[in-house]
């Protein structure tokens, strides 16, 4: 039967819920890429089990043949019919989202977290650039403060001040701070970018506003439900980058570098910054995703 979500067992329920997702057309890109994945995602939260339960049916551990009761199957076929009437990222839902294997609560005052800054946290891609002067940090943009709590359980030996311009971002990011118990190594600050966080900084984070505005107008329904003002970046995209980086050389320590996360922005970025030396990190999404800048580069390139 076309148009609902039906089955008697996990699987069936994901199945389902996955083809209905295709069939309606809904994009993904936050927490998942796929309709199988976020069908699954959706269909174990609702039913109350476990993200990374063992869905191969040859599994001896598998849930995906367990038995699921009719008020249930209802309970998730209302979740995937919300899903796709209101197009609003899965995460928003659930109010709940996963970085690195690190859980956040969010709703729609903050962006859906997906950082690849975070990978680099996690996998210690960034640690060679550090030393033990490293102290302060601060995450710019911080939104749902995903990346400063990822970087403060990554250093235990740092402090880390999570700043952004939107307070209702901030509160949600209190949230996260306070759930993973990070309050003494974590503070959170409202800030137009660098105005009221003028450091010095040793490591600056910063996963920006940045989607240029012919993209913005071609956005799927799911990214236009996030906050514009954590998006939108002008018509090259590089309008708070440029603030940034022009800045931040003078909230900078003399060793410190920025981590700076552009999308699919590459081309913008390097029409805008012609011949600013900086170090292309990779990531799960490739090599153009995600730079470091020196604070020395960025002093010689503005001189």
């Amino acid at each position: 039967m076309t148009g609902v979500v039906h089955g008697d067992t996990v699987g069936a329920l994901i199945e389902s819920g996955a083809a209905r997702l295709v069939e309606a057309g809904v994009a993904f890109g936050h927490g998942t890429t796929n309709a199988r994945d976020e069908a699954a995602w959706l269909v174990l939260w609702r039913l109350g089990l476990p993200l990374d339960s063992v869905l191969d049916e040859g599994a001896p551990d598998s849930i995906a043949n367990r038995a699921v009761a009719p008020d249930s199957q209802a309970l998730v076929a209302i979740l995937f019919e919300e899903r796709i009437a209101t197009r609003k990222p899965a995460a928003y839902l659930t109010h709940e989202a996963w970085l690195v294997g690190v859980p956040f609560y969010v709703d729609e005052r903050a962006i859906v977290p997906r950082s690849f800054i975070a990978e680099l946290l996690a996998d210690g891609s960034i640690d060679d650039w550090l030393s033990d002067q490293t102290q302060e940090v601060l995450d710019l943009c911080t939104g749902n403060g995903s990346l400063a709590v990822i970087a403060a359980m990554a250093w235990p030996e740092v402090q880390v001040t999570g700043a952004d311009l939107s307070p209702d971002a901030l509160a949600v990011a209190r949230i996260n701070v306070d759930r993973h118990g990070l309050q003494q190594r974590v503070r959170l600050m409202q800030s137009d970018g660098l105005a009221q966080v003028p450091g010095p900084w040793d490591l600056i984070l910063c996963n920006p506003p940045y989607v240029n505005a012919h993209s913005m107008s071609e956005l799927p329904a799911e990214y236009r439900a996030e906050p514009t003002l954590a998006l939108a970046g002008g018509s090259d995209g590089m309008d708070f980058i440029r603030r940034l980086l022009q800045g931040a050389p003078a909230c900078m320590t003399e060793d410190a570098v920025l981590v700076l996360e552009i999308g699919n922005e590459r081309a913008h970025f390097e029409a805008a910054f012609p011949q600013l030396p900086v170090f292309w990190l990779p990531t799960s999404a490739g090599e153009d995703q995600v730079l470091l800048v020196t604070r020395a580069a960025l002093t010689d390139f503005f001189a």
